[in-house]
């Protein structure tokens, strides 16, 4: 784990590497605006819906949620892409959302979450990667939801440099069926948020 280091050159094992609460927040806020007419809308995601995409987000809210507790089962161990992700139509989602964002962001607080391994998604990893690809799908799926609805949407130097981070090795080698689809070349005097989403695969000028 990248654990912080003091003056002294000594590890500061009682701080995480990363607080996902800024991009929890900033997703709390843009689920809190949706209007019920736009929840059948298209997302950047080809074939999801907004209504999908506030599914996905509570299933990885909960998952991610677990494996920082180190919880291990069903929530942990099913691949994400097992069912199409959706909310009911009660609205109990617009209560859930922010309450599983919130759980995640204290769990990843604990720096024990970001130690040993853990399981999201069926996947099995270290935990801190664990913890990276939660902040990633945050950032990113914060991305999907402001442009999907025409909200205004700034995310946190921190968070998207995580993300830049996590995006940027695998830019020349994605295997066909991984999360992330082909690049989109995007110039490198472009806006940071616009560099990763191109790294996620996501065209930065996608309009509804």
């Amino acid at each position: 784990m990248n654990d912080k280091a003091d003056k002294s050159g000594t590890t500061d094992r009682t701080m995480p590497p990363l607080d996902l609460g800024p991009a929890a927040h900033r997703v709390a806020l843009l689920a809190g605006a949706i209007g019920d007419d736009q929840l059948t809308g298209p997302t950047p995601c080809p074939g999801t819906a907004v209504r999908n995409m506030l599914g996905h987000l509570v299933g990885l809210a909960t998952a991610f949620r677990d494996a920082g507790r180190k919880d291990l089962g069903p929530r942990t161990s099913t691949p994400s892409d097992a069912a199409k992700p959706d909310i009911d139509d009660d609205g109990a989602w617009r209560a859930e959302l922010p309450e599983r964002l919130g759980e995640l962001v204290a769990v990843w607080r604990d720096p024990a979450a970001w130690r040993g391994m853990t399981q999201a998604g069926g996947v099995t990893f270290p935990a801190e990667e664990a913890g990276r690809v939660a902040l990633n799908e945050l950032v990113v799926h914060g991305w999907d939801l402001a442009r999907a609805t025409g909200l205004p949407y700034d995310p946190d130097r921190a968070g998207l440099e995580a993300s830049y981070a996590l995006l940027a090795p695998s830019a020349d080698n994605r295997p066909p069926g991984g999360p992330f689809g082909p690049v989109v070349e995007v110039p490198a005097s472009a806006p940071l948020l616009d560099r990763v989403i191109g790294l996620s695969g996501r065209d930065p000028a996608w309009r509804p």
